[in-house]
């Protein structure tokens, strides 16, 4: 659907996020609980557009990094009993906020959990907590010289406080190079979450498992999952996917990926030019031509996440056809070479992520091109661009 204000959209197929969640469900099991993280944007598909679009699929649990991104769900949301949980950054002064609209969020230090109380008792409302232990990815959690501190706090302050869940994050759970590393975090939380329940302590939901890990780990699906780059079509890496269909033969037999992509970016030829034979193309010096070619400007650039990397070796889909960047890659525009695609007009479909006949531009590709992970592709497709739901 082209957008006559903006350069560029992107398309997000219902279908293929219907098909995703229904193999994920199936493969965690379909009593846990499972948590859409939409952090990043919901991975550059736009947090407004994804949420409405995972609900009427049936989700109804998000996972968000930080307190902004846990207000645009909240804003997004449809249904009354939809729950939004930050996972990372909430100042103090907003957990009110969070509170007031039943909004959970992770507690990493005594600081964020005496705030909780303190907020909890002014409002007359408990706060909606996940004690979220460090197991030895050294970057954020609770410690466990702090445990016994926190079982008094949680005690004294049982009224105030509703312990939704305690969890863990793995350290590179993709990569069989951290496979001793995420065991001793495995084998850690299990005797961490032993302590508290010796002490008392029990929680709502015991969740550690993001998509590498529940796809590489079984054992740490627990009553409650946190996908992210699966739910939109992605595998973590090459590595998981090929260690994947070897434990489950019953896929590789199928020859297909379980997991299809929600994400299509897609823009329009702006205009045409014959250049004659021994020309630069664009700025510099850096693409000349070798006979009379036919060159095509497409208004997307560098700012809009399409690198100048890409600068003579990116490609778009032009009528069906691999059409190579020729020349700098701009701010805002880009040229590319149709010399050997016939018929190509202005306003033409330029596919940037996505099918166009028989060829395909995968994210993955993209991403080999730049030298990038497609995570890192996919949070660079600007927010400001439009995104249209298709089926």
């Amino acid at each position: 659907m082209k957008e006559p204000f903006y350069p560029s959209y992107v398309e997000l197929s219902k279908s293929s996020f219907q098909q995703n969640i229904s193999f994920l469900r199936d493969y965690v099991g379909e009593d846990v609980l499972f948590s859409s993280v939409i952090k990043g944007n919901a991975y550059g598909h736009g947090i407004k557009y994804f949420v409405p679009l995972a609900e009427e699929c049936g989700i109804r649990h998000f996972s968000v990094f930080s307190s902004d991104e846990a207000r645009e769900a909240c804003r997004a949301s449809t249904q009354e009993d939809t729950h939004i949980m930050i996972m990372g950054m909430i100042n103090n002064g907003v957990i009110a906020w969070a509170i007031e609209r039943d909004v959970s969020f992770f507690v990493f230090e005594l600081d964020r959990l005496r705030a909780a109380v303190k907020e909890a008792k002014r409002i007359g409302k408990p706060a909606r907590i996940h004690l979220h232990l460090e197991t030895g990815m050294n970057r954020l959690g609770l410690d466990s010289d702090t445990f016994e501190n926190i079982v008094q706090l949680l005690k004294e302050n049982h009224e105030h406080l509703r312990l939704d869940g305690i969890c863990t994050h793995y350290a590179g759970a993709e990569s069989v190079g951290n496979y001793v590393r995420v065991q001793e975090q495995i084998e850690r939380f299990r005797e961490y979450t032993s302590w508290f329940e010796d002490h008392g302590i029990e929680a709502e939901h015991y969740h550690t498992a993001c998509s590498a890990s529940a796809l590489n780990y079984p054992e740490t699906i627990m009553d409650m999952v946190r996908i992210g780059i699966a739910q939109y079509g992605f595998w973590p890496n090459r590595e998981t996917y090929m260690n994947f269909v070897k434990r489950h033969p019953d896929i590789n037999k199928k020859h297909r990926d379980p997991l299809n992509r929600v994400i299509s970016w897609k823009s329009e030829v702006m205009s045409t030019k014959m250049v004659p034979a021994g020309e630069f193309v664009g700025y510099g010096n850096t693409y000349l031509t070798s006979r009379d070619q036919q060159i095509a400007t497409v208004p997307i650039g560098y700012a809009h996440g399409f690198g100048r990397n890409l600068t003579n070796v990116g490609i778009v889909l032009i009528n069906g056809e691999r059409a190579p960047v020729a020349g700098l890659v701009n701010m805002n525009l880009l040229t590319v070479d149709i010399t050997d695609i016939p018929a190509v007009t202005k306003g033409d479909e330029v596919v940037i992520i996505g099918v166009q006949g028989e060829q395909e531009m995968t994210v993955a590709s993209f991403s080999e091109m730049r030298n990038f992970m497609n995570y890192e592709v996919l949070v660079q497709i600007p927010s400001t661009l439009p995104r249209h739901i298709v089926s």
